[in-house]
């Protein structure tokens, strides 16, 4: 229990300039229970837009994602600070075995969003496997099979496959949508803090009051829901065809977990490595435990790193008070009926914002990690393996279906290693780059050349 023990900083008030509040220490419990209640507005955009493009319940959803967060924090002895909300790359299979079009005026079919679940369940598991791995054999072998190149490659082809479903929301009112657009973009760059980090939670509200003005909105199942309620929970069904289209997303839940673990640890100071396998299995139980009872799929949350970066607060208790003010939040059935009726122009300028920044986050761990484009075998990498996915291929083997993510994902990490492989034998690896490495035969810099890593 020496991890949920939390000392007093300082005087309980205020940081020093150059310093931050570790873990295992906390603020006075008021300027403490505020910063939970930040923790949750940040996630909360993201968090219930997941359920409402995969027709799943919103209080549900909300409901796991406190659950989630409780074990994840017990699961890593309350070192790593963290909440998990719903996770953005469990859409796309969600989608393809529901057949769900948000804001299409019906309900996800019960029968289909339990097979849905089964594979959110197969999703977290092979998490939670590569957990125990990571624990026992370390984290150097995920960096060995997806390097850079990979991982960005698998991050944003994951945001750029759902581009589809944003622009089907969006043609249903798009007057609303380029609203939400606009206001997100503009409180970006208008507000500093907490407030700029909130663009998309702001967005939604703006969008969602333009969307009543225009008479998009109805609020007959706000008035005939009670005040206080537990969340409707559905077993899961499994189906083992359609896991083809769920396991690949374990690829990007690792990334984001381990992603997760470098940026506390590079801004508290404290080497986390150890706990990365702890991550990756809390995290793998949370989504087997939301799948389990109608809940999307969980994953550790950028936007609360944003929260921390701003208050310089990485407290895991404050994550402690999120979860519970979450699970209070999801047992009150007139909130959850209020989210649900967000209209389909909302939803789809949202995820117009969100799923471009799911796909230019792959793009940023390239430019970080200075990727290197002249290299044919990174360039091919990405090129096959995004085109892949935005098409939206699809194979068919056997029973199994293999869709555009799940088929970019594999492409990524075998084309490069192949391609390594084969260019180290050849001795091909070192050699001026050609004009293909360049957009639109644009000029190279003199001396380019390709380089071994």
């Amino acid at each position: 229990m020496a991890g949920f023990t939390w000392k007093l900083h300082g005087d309980g008030h205020s940081i020093a300039p150059g310093e931050v509040v570790l873990p295992n220490e906390r603020l006075s419990w008021p300027i403490t229970f505020g910063i939970g209640a930040q923790h949750v507005v940040a996630m909360f955009g993201a968090t219930f837009l997941v359920p409402l493009l995969t027709g799943f319940d919103p209080a549900t959803t909300l409901f796991f994602t406190g659950v989630g967060t409780i074990l994840f924090l017990l699961m890593t002895a309350g070192r790593l600070p963290s909440y998990l909300g719903s996770s953005f790359a469990l859409i796309a299979p969600i989608g393809a075995v529901t057949g769900y079009v948000a804001g299409g005026g019906g309900s996800v079919d019960a029968a289909k969003a339990s097979l849905a679940q089964g594979g959110v369940i197969a999703a977290g598991a092979a998490l939670a496997l590569v957990g125990v791995v990571v624990h026992f054999a370390g984290a150097r072998w995920i960096d060995k099979l997806m390097p850079p190149i990979v991982t960005g490659a698998i991050v944003s082809l994951i945001g750029f496959n759902l581009a589809p479903a944003a622009w089907g929301n969006v043609q249903q009112a798009p007057v609303t949508a380029v609203v939400t657009i606009v206001t997100i973009l503009l409180v970006t760059v208008l507000f500093k803090g907490i407030i700029g980090r909130l663009s998309i939670l702001i967005g939604v509200v703006v969008g969602y009051i333009t969307a009543v003005v225009r008479g998009e909105v109805s609020f007959d199942a706000i008035s005939s829901a009670g005040w206080v309620g537990v969340p409707q929970f559905r077993a899961p069904d499994f189906d083992v065809t359609l896991l083809g289209l769920f396991v690949p997303v374990v690829l990007v839940l690792i990334a984001e977990n381990v992603g997760h673990v470098k940026s506390v640890s590079a801004m508290t100071g404290q080497d986390l490595d150890d706990v990365t396998g702890r991550a990756l299995f809390a995290d793998g139980v949370s989504t087997m435990l939301a799948g389990s009872g109608g809940g999307s799929g969980t994953t550790t949350y950028a936007e609360n790193i944003g929260v921390m970066a701003a208050t310089r607060v990485y407290s895991t208790v404050a994550y402690v008070i999120a979860a519970f003010i979450a699970l209070g939040l999801s047992m009150l059935p007139k909130f959850g009926q209020l989210i649900a009726t967000i209209p389909p122009g909302v939803l789809g300028g949202a995820a117009t914002v969100l799923y471009g920044m799911i796909g230019m986050l792959g793009v940023r761990i390239w430019v970080q990690n200075r990727v290197d484009f002249s290299d044919p075998v990174n360039l091919n990498t990405a090129a096959v393996a995004m085109v892949i996915a935005i098409a939206n291929y699809t194979w068919h083997w056997g029973e199994m279906t293999f869709e555009g993510i799940a088929l970019g994902s594999f492409a990524a990490i075998i084309i490069y290693h192949a391609m390594r492989a084969l260019s180290r034998w050849r001795g091909t690896t070192i050699e001026p780059a050609t004009p293909a490495s360049a957009p639109a035969g644009a000029e190279l810099e003199p001396g380019a050349l390709t380089r071994e890593h």
